[in-house]
């Protein structure tokens, strides 16, 4: 066990409608897996987030429909809230930017910035509609990349090659708002002088060599060619430029990108400001020996690997031209940047637009949470681009988590209810009850390192090896063959449910719905998997009501061990399936869903 603190810096849903399938698979699932274990392991974990709400797209949203940002942003914050929450993410705060307490730390981090020098003013080429007047943001112009070729660069990144563009680099460049050609007009803007820590970037990523390859390799490569990025835009929905000349301006605003990422630490600030201690948020983010990991989809690697570390570097005052840490004083870099590939659907590339998609409320409204986190978890994109398919989502569920893991737990524990009708007394242990006790408690550090170093496809695929030993053992043992030995029927079964307990436990962090299930077959009581809840609360500046997703995860028994059964003798009752059957009809029903003909 240990006693440190983890920060669990999730990357933050963006507004603009409900989230999909792909997207937990990416920011979701994997951050909850990485902070129930490491608060299992008696780690003190801040996991933060919350919905990202300002910029282009959601005024894009709002115009079409004839309303404000602020009520798209609402809309929207209370969709996604709702869907993580179903899905468990046992966030210690899930908030939003639309804050006042996000948009002061934004604009001090800016200063702070400023005051060091890295930050600049530059004329430069905005692109605006013709047809509009609006100003049209880099990422919302498409064209060709003038480095590869390729036909779908946006002006701010070709996600072909993955180098950073301006939409004055693209050749035919259009607006995917309307598919018009922009026009380029002048316009003063901040720059964040990205070259000036290429050195400190390079040094920082040379210690991160335990990074997975393809992040590492990737974040690596961008130094070759850091160019100034804009720290402004001219758009009147987002956080204002905090200088007396800007202040008051209704076109220019803190690019969304760089207040998102600012996103972690004001989240952290809030947090402590609700908790009663304003300060708390420091042994996070800059005790020596704290951890800091940010989860992601691999599309966002450039912003947590590159742009956000030297903000953070230069607001400490540590990139080429030196200065002094702002405010809040020195803040910690990230420890790991845990990025997933992207997740596929039926061969194709998630797309609303398109009907290519399934939304996690439709998802929880027809299928079990844990069902869903075990797919990510176990077929999901950690190494490499995965494609979705509901046979395999049905076949890994079936015989899985139904015939596997499921069926152990059942089988074994309507045994003990209907012979002993409680927890079994175990007589003397053989050699084969102590190998089996010894697998599953043995696991716990395999899996737990596993787990640590984020390689969450193998942590969950060893505790399913451990959980088929122990299908092996019932069934080599067959306890009920020994109807004329009751000593040694009850021994087994014990040995039974000890190693379910210690699987359940493996498993908890994954599976954090049904590990309170199972805790309960086995006669535990009390909370075992703590589940996230929504509370409402209000702006801490301005008042304004909004939901938060929070939790008091400390009060879950579940700690990173092997730890005995309930006492013997203690009440067992016949057992309901842990998991649900997929009938081979959901996948046509589910492919008729995605061609749009919904089935009745």
């Amino acid at each position: 066990m240990t006693d440190r603190h983890i920060l669990t810096a999730v990357a933050w849903p963006y507004a603009n409608g409900p989230r999909h399938i792909g997207h937990v698979s990416g920011f979701g699932v994997p951050s909850d897996v990485f902070s129930r274990y490491q608060r299992m392991a008696g780690n003190r974990v801040l996991m933060v987030s919350g919905t990202d709400e300002h910029g282009t797209p959601i005024t894009v949203a709002a115009d079409a429909e004839g309303v404000t940002p602020r009520q798209i942003a609402d809309r929207n914050n209370r969709v996604i809230v709702d869907d993580l929450v179903g899905l468990g993410m046992s966030y210690d705060l899930f908030t939003r930017t639309t804050t006042g307490n996000h948009a002061a730390v934004s604009q001090e981090i800016f200063l702070g910035l400023l005051k060091n020098g890295y930050v600049f003013p530059q004329t430069t080429l905005g692109a605006i509609s013709p047809s509009t007047g609006r100003t049209l943001p880099d990422r919302y112009i498409e064209g060709t990349c003038p480095i590869c070729g390729y036909d779908g660069a946006r002006g701010d990144q070709c996600d072909n090659c993955g180098n950073q563009l301006d939409p004055t680099d693209l050749i035919n460049p259009v607006s995917r708002v309307n598919g018009e050609t922009p026009l380029f007009v002048e316009s003063e803007h901040y720059f964040l002088d990205l070259p000036a820590f290429t050195r400190a970037l390079g040094d920082w990523l040379a210690t991160r060599g335990n990074w997975r390859s393809n992040v590492l390799n990737f974040s690596v490569n961008l130094l070759e060619d850091l160019k100034p990025r804009s720290y402004t835009r001219d758009i009147d929905w987002g956080v204002r430029v905090p200088l007396p000349d800007w202040r008051d301006r209704d076109d220019k605003r803190i690019y969304v990108w760089f207040d998102a990422v600012v996103g972690y630490l004001s989240a952290s600030i809030e947090w402590a400001r609700r908790s009663g201690d304003p300060e708390a948020w420091r042994q996070w983010w800059q005790t020596p020996d704290a951890g800091a990991y940010y989860f992601m989809g691999k599309d966002n690697i450039v912003f947590h690997a590159e742009i956000w570390p030297a903000q953070l570097l230069g607001y400490n005052g540590e990139g080429d031209k030196g200065g002094t840490p702002g405010s809040y004083g020195r803040l910690n870099l990230p420890t790991e940047v845990v990025s997933s590939e992207f997740l596929t659907m039926e061969g194709r590339k998630f797309s609303s637009s398109r009907n290519v998609v399934i939304y996690v409320r439709d998802f929880l409204a027809r299928y079990d949470p844990d069902a869903l986190r075990y797919f990510i978890a176990v077929a999901g994109p950690e190494n490499q681009d995965t494609d979705f398919t509901w046979e395999e989502f049905r076949r890994r569920n079936n015989d899985e988590l139904v015939a596997g893991w499921g069926n152990l737990v059942n089988r074994s524990v309507s045994m003990a209810a209907k012979n002993v009708g409680a927890v079994p007394t175990p007589g003397e242990l053989t050699d084969a009850d102590r190998a089996l006790l010894a697998t599953t408690s043995g696991a716990f550090d395999v899996v737990g390192d596993l787990l640590g170093r984020n390689r969450q496809k193998a942590a969950i695929g060893e505790a399913m090896r451990v959980v088929g030993e122990a299908n092996k053992y019932l069934s080599d043992q067959a306890p009920w063959k020994l109807k004329e030995d009751p000593a040694r029927r009850d021994t087994v079964l014990h040995t039974a449910l000890q190693a379910i307990s210690d699987c359940n436990t493996l498993l908890s962090p994954f599976l954090p719905h049904s590990a309170q299930k199972v805790h309960e077959l086995l006669g535990g009581t009390g909370t075992w998997s703590v589940l996230p809840e929504v509370q409402e609360v209000t702006d801490l500046d301005d008042g304004s009501p909004y939901p938060v997703i929070t939790g008091d995860y400390g009060r879950g028994a579940a700690v990173w061990r092997s730890t005995p059964l309930a006492e013997p003798g203690t009440p067992l009752a016949a057992p309901t399936p842990v998991f649900s059957k997929l009938d081979e009809s959901i996948v046509e029903d589910e492919l008729r869903r995605l061609r749009g003909d919904d089935p009745a």
